[in-house]
């Protein structure tokens, strides 16, 4: 049977372990990867083996010649091109006679292919995925199949809210070759991306079988080590060769020709490859030793993977290291922990690495050193870079000035040189520090660097692309928690960063190689002169400034410290408002609240506007995003009232279109829109989305229901200053207050709760949601939303927190409180 091998992995994320080799060539207990794929495929019948390759292909082949020592036959071939999944398939679509199996050479599973082979064959499928469960569905393709294993529902790398299941795509695939005319040639194409939906799309063909058995894509250095350690947990059916040697603690598994001092010192399982050499005194627990490694006396490894051909000296230590090929530990070195040493390194007598640190190849650290940041570049960073809200962490801790200038270099290399990128930030000195730091990184890339200092957020993106910036980096003071530094990232037209964008910024951050200015190509930094100009010339001309100023309005504004207090004032002047402004200067002590804060903020706003009789009062955050409403009489409108009680001003303006909001928002807005003859698009909760709806055709406004407004007329983008501004010119247009369009909207009981949960159930209660809400009708625009007669339910993962949300709005307050006890229940259950 014939099997087609993708080996052409540059293996990114596990460097510095793969700049010297492939990815499918790393060890996996001292055999490569990719050894293991081409094993389980001959045990199941698979020997006629193409093996794609691209990135050091001389590697793989010399290694593995023919596959006659496997029992299989492997022809190669070399792409001069990333064609992709489906793509390198099309290549040598003329070789495919018959049904083929599809697998990465980079993986590790004992799945039983033939259970797959004979669904496939009875089912009379045209594609066949490979499917399997796990704790995070996040990295991978998410499946619903039906009972007959049809697919029927399939979403790539998913966010929280789309995870609808905990089944995922292994990336194993059996085709039958009338797959390959869906395929076109000579272009890159992918399978999950882009055939998969297309198969999906035309209804023929595309099948799941969900598969028992270990799998694991190791795709980054955690996984690495996690692999090792199911591996030696016997997780994994895999042969591990060599004799047993058991003592009361532990198992030493060692191969053929090594020695072994008889007092060494086992805890759990511990594999020894070929020709080592271990003296007396060691202890090894939970470790991999590769073949030809020698260790000196009294040295001591914990969960460590060691490389061929490392010598460790006396009395040296290693923690959850990895080490690579012909590196020489001497005497008395430490390896803390996650550090990884890679090929050909020295670390000197009594040097230590720290934890999370990595030493590339052919690096040497001196006697007695002490290494605490990466020789290539700074530290690791242990999770996803970018959350729903940018880059966030707690500054100084997470997010130092050595994160932010190697953060600046790796967007900087993204761009490429010459590239121009605005940088911007709150009044806050923390703030000041990092946007330095990324500036630092910015022109060591090669970029110009347009500084426009303290600049409200509205500013900065609507200043994009007016002379040819690529894109923005503004820092703030969390508006949430003052411990905490977010760093957003727009892109030329000021929109965030796209996933895709995200991941390939994220992938050079991590590489850590990436490459820099000569000292003759530095980038340069200077003042953009016009950006307050572009702002105010197009604010002025979008607005109705005449009917504003007939109006003759009185407004009270807090501007909260804001950086919008450096325009706004001067704007609103040329409207002809009477205003009183509250805390209109910067304070770099007050930029973040604490919610009592906050709310102290609104009952002071409220009470002033009551007090001078004002026709409104409005709340401006610290970045000039969000605002927050007080009605004539005094009374804080609640932000899910706000959002539909501006949304109702929109839609009174006459104007074909529609308005969009997110999931979470009272179906009200579906009646109130109705009775205008305005569409209602609903939208998944996360800024990025929000924004991007903005910028479709027809939208004529979208609020997120926390404060955030975006009229695309003027920017799609979230602007408070120019949220006032409309508000006042549509309350001047219809000649109505405030209060009077809040107490004409209808109110229905709308609850919501929080619930622990952690990240590894996730995947699963998003699974068992969907199931339970078999029957029912069901939307899964973000999270899982069941509807009933008189209300719905909304089950909702947080992207960023080991936290689940309920949602429920009812027209009765004792239903709704029935239905939020019940769900809230069933999550806890779902998770067992």
């Amino acid at each position: 049977m014939q099997a087609v091998v993708m080996a052409g992995g540059f293996g990114t994320r596990l460097r510095p372990l793969t700049c010297m080799i492939p990815k499918p060539m790393v060890p996996m207990a001292n055999r490569p990867m990719l050894e293991h794929v081409l094993k389980l495929l001959k045990r199941h019948g698979f020997d006629e083996l193409h093996v794609m390759l691209l990135y050091q292909p001389e590697i793989i082949q010399n290694y593995f010649r023919d596959g006659d020592a496997l029992g299989v036959h492997l022809r190669y071939w070399r792409l001069d091109q990333d064609l992709g999944t489906a793509g390198c398939v099309k290549f040598i679509e003329r070789e495919l006679h018959e049904p083929f199996l599809v697998i990465s050479g980079d993986l590790l599973t004992d799945f039983d292919l033939r259970t797959v082979w004979e669904f496939h064959r009875q089912q009379g499928a045209l594609a066949t995925m490979v499917l399997t469960r796990v704790s995070n569905p996040l990295p991978y393709g998410v499946v619903i199949v039906d009972a007959e294993g049809r697919v029927t529902r399939f979403l790539e790398k998913p966010s929280w809210g789309e995870v609808f299941s905990d089944t995922v795509n292994t990336g194993i695939y059996l085709l039958d070759p009338a797959v390959l005319p869906y395929i076109p040639a000579g272009r890159p194409f992918d399978f999950s991306k882009q055939l998969f939906p297309l198969l999906l799309q035309e209804g023929v063909g595309l099948y799941g079988a969900v598969v028992q058995g270990y799998w694991r894509d190791v795709g980054t250095l955690g996984e690495y080590r996690a692999a090792h350690a199911d591996l030696l947990e016997g997780k994994i059916t895999l042969h591990l060769p060599g004799r047993r040697i058991t003592q009361e603690s532990g198992e030493l598994v060692v191969d053929e020709d090594s020695q072994i001092a008889e007092d060494v010192y086992c805890e759990g399982r511990v594999l020894i490859g070929r020709r080592c050499r271990i003296a007396s005194g060691v202890r090894l627990a939970r470790s991999i030793i590769g073949d030809g490694v020698e260790i000196g006396a009294g040295a001591d490894l914990d969960a460590s993977v060691v490389w061929a051909d490392t010598a460790i000296g006396e009395e040296a230590r290693l923690k959850e290291a990895i080490v690579g090929c012909r590196v020489r530990l001497a005497d008395d070195a430490e390896l803390q922990e996650g550090s990884v040493v890679a090929d050909e390194c020295v670390v000197g007598t009594g040097a230590v690495v720290r934890s999370q640190v990595k030493m590339w190849p052919h690096k040497r650290l001196e006697d007695g050193a002490a290494l605490t940041t990466s020789l290539i570049w700074g530290e690791q960073w242990g999770r996803s870079l970018f959350s729903a809200y940018g880059i966030t962490g707690l500054c100084n801790i997470e997010i130092t000035p050595e994160f932010a200038a190697r953060l600046g270099t790796a967007y900087g290399a993204y761009l490429g040189p010459q590239a121009y990128v605005l940088t911007s930030r709150d009044a806050h000195p923390a703030s000041r520090m990092i946007k330095r730091a990324l500036i630092s990184g910015l022109l060591s890339a090669g970029v110009k660097v347009g500084d426009l200092r303290t600049a409200p957020v509205p500013v900065v993106r609507y200043e994009l692309g007016k002379e040819g910036e690529r894109g923005a980096l503004h820092v703030r003071l969390s508006p949430f928690d003052q411990r905490v530094v977010d760093i957003q990232c727009f892109d030329h037209t000021g929109a965030a960063l796209s996933a895709q964008q995200e991941q390939a910024i994220e992938q050079l951050f991590q590489r850590e190689d990436f490459p820099r200015a000569q000292p003759g190509q530095v980038g340069e930094l200077i003042t953009p002169p016009r950006a307050l100009e572009y702002y105010r010339a197009g604010f002025l001309k979008a607005i109705d400034g005449a009917a504003i100023r007939e109006a003759n309005l009185k407004i009270i504004i807090d501007y909260a410290v804001s950086s919008a207090a450096l325009i706004f004032p001067s704007l609103l002047g040329e409207l002809g408002v009477e205003i009183i402004s509250l805390n209109a200067y910067l304070n770099p002590a007050k930029v973040s609240k604490t919610t009592h804060e906050f709310q102290e903020a609104l009952k002071q706003l409220a009470h002033i506007v009551l007090t001078v009789k004002a026709d409104m009062g409005f709340l401006i955050d610290t970045g000039a995003e969000k605002v927050f409403l007080v009605d004539n009489r005094g009374k804080v409108i609640p932000n899910d009232l706000a959002l539909l009680v501006v949304l109702e001003l929109a839609m009174q303006q006459g104007r074909p279109g529609r308005v969009g909001v997110p999931v979470t928002v009272s179906r009200v807005l579906e009646e109130m829109a109705a009775t205008h003859g305005i569409g209602v698009q609903r939208l998944r909760t996360t800024p990025r989305h929000i924004v991007a709806a903005s910028r479709e055709p027809g939208m004529l406004c979208v609020g997120d229901g926390v404060g955030g407004f975006i009229f695309p007329e003027f920017q799609p983008a979230f602007d408070a200053m120019y949220a006032i501004a409309k508000i006042l010119e549509m309350v001047a247009r219809q000649q109505v207050q405030l209060h009077q369009r809040a107490r004409a909207v209808t109110s229905y009981a709308t609850l919501h709760q929080r619930i622990p949960c952690a990240w590894d159930k996730k995947g699963k209660v998003m699974r068992m949601a969907l199931e339970d809400a078999q029957g029912k009708q069901v939307e899964l625009i973000d999270g899982v939303k069941v509807f009933r007669d008189d209300s719905w339910v909304l089950l909702l993962p947080d992207p960023d927190e080991a936290y689940f949300h309920v949602w429920v709005e009812s027209q009765h307050p004792r239903a709704g409180r029935s239905l939020l006890k019940t769900y809230t229940e069933k999550i806890q259950q779902w998770q067992g």
